[in-house]
């Protein structure tokens, strides 16, 4: 053996030893173990996150103003066109994708918790670059959303037979009708139900797909794994993403270029506080 040859062994082993963060090279032979987290947990993920925004404001405020940005723009062409009783379905399926929209954000903590500077376009395109492992889950948070629609189609046939082109129309419907009181109480019931399943079968898993090799199957398992093992400390994330959503969304959308950039982050740390190194 030349000494070259010998140096390059060493360097090829020196490659392949496992390191924190960098774990995309590594197949794992079996599901990870779940750590047990209080009910404060999801406020130390919460400061986390708010953590890392402050280390990168601007690309993270950045990021979150092109989601802003996209959702004003939907429901400025729901309102222009009179269909703006479809709003309370699109921010149903708003939770529902929301996952995997926050892809760059878990790259941005990811990179953070490996001491390394992210950086928007790293962000945007992903280290990653969407894996079939990653299309798979989003695959299947789209058909939950259509599922989502349907049956809020089917709620909404049940309570009226009207359409509503004026939004106070709409809100006068919802507020002072039985009907409408009804139709709200049921779509809040089965979307609420939609949305959870959704949030137990993706808000591990995702960020799970971008730092593992692991297929979806495994990923989706260890994400219903960490949310029966946590139950009551995960309930309360989702109430506490689901708050946050919605105050951004009251504020016209402006409040989502800070409060979805810190739920992102802020997942990363729950993911990485749930899931055993």
């Amino acid at each position: 053996m030349t000494v070259a040859s010998g140096a390059a062994k060493v360097q090829n082993l020196s490659n392949n030893r496992p390191r924190r963060g960098n774990k995309m090279n590594q197949m794992p032979a079996r599901l990870p173990d779940i750590n047990t987290v209080s009910m404060a947990a999801p406020l130390s993920w919460l400061a986390a996150g708010w953590r890392d925004f402050r280390a990168a404001p601007l690309i993270c405020s950045a990021y979150g103003a092109i989601l802003a940005g996209i959702s004003a723009g939907i429901f400025y062409f729901l309102y222009r066109t009179g269909s703006v009783s479809w709003f309370f379905v699109l921010l149903g399926g708003f939770l529902i994708i929301g996952p995997m929209l926050g892809m760059g954000l878990y790259e941005a903590a990811r990179l953070r918790s490996a001491g390394q500077k992210p950086t928007f376009f790293g962000m945007i395109w992903v280290r990653t670059a969407m894996h079939r492992e990653q299309l798979l889950l989003g695959l299947l948070m789209v058909f939950l959303y259509f599922l989502w629609t349907r049956i809020a189609q089917v709620v909404y046939a049940l309570s009226t037979s009207r359409i509503f082109r004026e939004t106070e129309d709409f809100l006068t419907f919802v507020l002072t009708d039985p009907n409408g009181q009804a139709m709200v109480l049921a779509g809040t019931i089965t979307g609420g139900l939609v949305a959870f399943c959704n949030y137990s079968l993706a808000v591990v898993a995702a960020p799970m797909l971008l730092d593992r090799r692991y297929d979806v199957f495994m990923a989706l398992a260890t994400s219903v794994r960490s949310v029966n093992r946590n139950f009551f400390p995960m309930v309360l994330w989702a109430v506490i993403i689901t708050a946050l959503t919605a105050l951004g969304v009251m504020t016209a959308f402006l409040g989502l270029i800070i409060i979805f950039p810190i739920i992102g982050l802020a997942s990363w740390h729950a993911y990485t506080g749930l899931v055993r190194e």
